[in-house]
This record gives C-alpha cells, sequence and structure tokens, in this order.
C-alpha cells in the first residue's frame, strides 16, 4: 500500500521532526510531495489568542469534568481563585468572572455610570475603536482624548474636567464625565509606570472620577522588563480592574476585581443583566485557580515577552525602525512594502497603519504559547536581504 502526504513548507524544522515521527512509525512506503505554502499552513503572529488553553488548565478541566458543584460562580473553584488574587492584591476586593473582555468592559462601565454619564478613554482605546459600540450600546458616551502610544494624562482628563466645568453654553447640555477607563499595556503594547498611574489617580481623586483599568494584556504589563508595577499596586492605584485570561492561557474568561467598596454592591445583578453570569461559572474560576497556581500566570507572560523582544531586537539589528517602544508582547516594525509583501507568504501578522507610500507598520504578536521554533524561523527570515 502506498500512502501519499502532502506537506506544506516540509523543509521547516516544525515539519521535519514530524516526518521522522511518521517515518519511524510506519514500515510503509511513504511519498512526500513538497509544496509551496499556501493559506493552509502558516506561522500566526496576528494575536494572543490564536491557541487553545494551557495544558495544566485542560487537565484540570478533564479532572473535574464530573465533580458536581453550585452554580453562577458559586463553586469551590471559583472561590479558590478569588482568594488567590485577593491574597496577590493584598487588599479585601471583590473578584468576579467573565467570558470577554468586552463583555467585562461594558458590564464594568455600565454598572458606575449614571444614565447622564460617560467614560474618558484614550482615542486609540479598546471600548472606543474595537468593542463594536458596545459602551455606547449601553447608553453611555465614550468621551475620547489625546493619547502618546495610547497612553493618557492626568493633565488631559484635568483638561476635559475643566472644559466641562466652563462650557459657554452650560454643561448641563453636555455628557457629563463620569469615569476614567485606561488599558495596561496599552493597545500600542506600551505599559503605565507607577508615577503615570499615581498621577491619573491623583486627578481622579480630585474630581470623583473612578479609575477602571482593562488588563486584557495585564500579565505581559506586569512582568515586563521596565515595569515598577505589582498586582498589589495596581489594586491600590485604581478602582476596579480586569486581569485578562483570553489572551493568557484561558481557553476564555476574564476576572473582574473591585477594588472600590462603593462599587461592589449588586454587581452580580449587573452580570446577570448583561449575560455574563454563566450557569457553569466553576468553567471560569477553575482556569485562574490554575493560573494563579505556582506563578504560571507570570511565568507564561514572561514566555512571551522573551520571544517578542527577540524579534524586536532582529528587526532593530536588521535595520527596522519600530513605531513604538514597546517591551510588552506586541511589536510594531515599519517594513517596506516589497518586504511586507514576502513575509506575508510564510507570516500571519497585522498591518497597523500606513507610513507613507512605500512603508507600512505592522504588528507582530507573541503569546503565552508561542514556539521558539517559529520566532527563530523569523528571525532568519527577517535577516535576508529583500
Amino acid at each position: 500500500m502506498q500512502i501519499k502526504i502532502v506537506i506544506y513548507m516540509a523543509f521547516m524544522p516544525r515539519f521535519k521532526n514530524k516526518i521522522k515521527e511518521i517515518n519511524n512509525k510506519n514500515n510503509e512506503n511513504i511519498n512526500l510531495f513538497f509544496l509551496k505554502r499556501g493559506n493552509l499552513i502558516m506561522i500566526r503572529f496576528e494575536c494572543d489568542y490564536n491557541e487553545g488553553a494551557h495544558p495544566k488548565i485542560l487537565e484540570k478541566l478533564n479532572e473535574i469534568n464530573f465533580d458536581q458543584q453550585p452554580g453562577y460562580g458559586n463553586d469551590k473553584y471559583c472561590k479558590n481563585a478569588a482568594n488567590k488574587i485577593k491574597n496577590l492584591c493584598k487588599k479585601d476586593v471583590d473578584v468576579h468572572f467573565v467570558s470577554s473582555g468586552t463583555q467585562a468592559n461594558l458590564i464594568s462601565i455600565s454598572s458606575i455610570l449614571h444614565p447622564i454619564e460617560g467614560v474618558i478613554c484614550a482615542e486609540t482605546g479598546h471600548i472606543n475603536v474595537h468593542e463594536t459600540g458596545a459602551i455606547e450600546a449601553t447608553g453611555h458616551k465614550v468621551l475620547t482624548i489625546p493619547s502618546f502610544d495610547g497612553k493618557i494624562t492626568g493633565k488631559e482628563i484635568e483638561k476635559v474636567m475643566y472644559n466641562h466645568e466652563n462650557d459657554g453654553a452650560g454643561s448641563i447640555h453636555c455628557v457629563k464625565p463620569g469615569m476614567v477607563f485606561i488599558t495596561h499595556p496599552t493597545e500600542n503594547g506600551v505599559i503605565y509606570t507607577k508615577s503615570e498611574l499615581e498621577s491619573i489617580k491623583k486627578i481622579c481623586k480630585n474630581y470623583n472620577l473612578p479609575l477602571y483599568i482593562d488588563g486584557a494584556r495585564l500579565g505581559y504589563g506586569l512582568v515586563a522588563e521596565n515595569s515598577d508595577l505589582t498586582l498589589d499596586e495596581i489594586a491600590n492605584l485604581c478602582d476596579i480592574f480586569v486581569i485578562g485570561g483570553t489572551k493568557i492561557g484561558a481557553l476564555i474568561g476574564e476576572a473582574i476585581v473591585i477594588c472600590n467598596n462603593n462599587l461592589k454592591k449588586d454587581f452580580r445583578y449587573y452580570i446577570k443583566q448583561r449575560g455574563g453570569l454563566l450557569a457553569k461559572g466553576r468553567l471560569l474560576g477553575i482556569q485562574f485557580d490554575v493560573l494563579f497556581e505556582n506563578d504560571l500566570y507570570f511565568e507564561i507572560s514572561k514566555h512571551a515577552i522573551n520571544l517578542a523582544l527577540k524579534i524586536k531586537n532582529n528587526f532593530v539589528y536588521n535595520g527596522y525602525k519600530m513605531l513604538y517602544d514597546s517591551t510588552t508582547n506586541q511589536q510594531f516594525p515599519i517594513l517596506k512594502n516589497e518586504a511586507l509583501k514576502t513575509l506575508a507568504k510564510k507570516y500571519l501578522f497585522c498591518k497597523w497603519c500606513q507610513i507613507d507610500e512605500n512603508h507600512t507598520a505592522v504588528r507582530f504578536c507573541t503569546s503565552w504559547a508561542t514556539r521558539k521554533e517559529d520566532v527563530n524561523e523569523l528571525i532568519c527570515d527577517i535577516a535576508i536581504p529583500i
């Protein structure tokens, strides 16, 4: 019997090993037909949620599959995960688990704002550009302000408040700023420093504005080489924040952490009303229980950053400029359009913005599951003159 196997770009290391495995396990005559890579098999760097979940999570989910537990997040796994997060925050926070980042944002923001209020956000902020108007759909306006590398400042927030209070036609005719939203790391992979957050928090406190931090990639921000923030400092510098799981090892899930006691009351009602209260809530809790066991969350975040910086350093070494000075898992090299087309034959990545008619900024994104072999292959191709 003759077996025919079609392999795309079989000379890549990832396929060489597989070929050896096939030959070792099968004594029959195998003919390998090497074809140019098509759209079926690419090395993916376009986002940090291409893979499923960390193996330890899958193992635990399988292990406790028939364990009977109460529903709606009242199970022991959600409680264990919440306690681990509380211990890391070093304060009495409330922890709730929902399925997605957009869900976390719209539930949290709509629970805080009065009907007449809006949320201050960077013009590049996720709730403004990548959530299909989810916040506006809850009846609240997103009040955008200028940003630098995705970061906003206390001065910009203060300017919004001053302009509102001194509106010539009367502030009553305008949406009232009711809270502040930031992402850490930002959409551009840049992180806030402790002093920057302290400055923002000070202004927020002066105007009684709750500060909300969207931490969909929080792990990548906390373990960045230039980070001077810890989880407990984050908890002390904001009123409510999110610990992302979907992009850092979880199958699905985000943890909403409420630090301000005034925001805790009835929060589960808001989760239920917005469709976020899962009957099998333990499926979310168990994932965070595993992620925060023996610092796994931080360990796999560091893995992604190490590989991202390897990519960045090699782009820079080969003469490419970077759009942002990111120290996290997102890197933004500026490519000649010819180089972009060549790399796009083999790799999936995001076109970020056009610099000029000959150059485009792109995003390469690593994750907790990115393979060193794939990064090494990219590095070899970066070094090839185009």
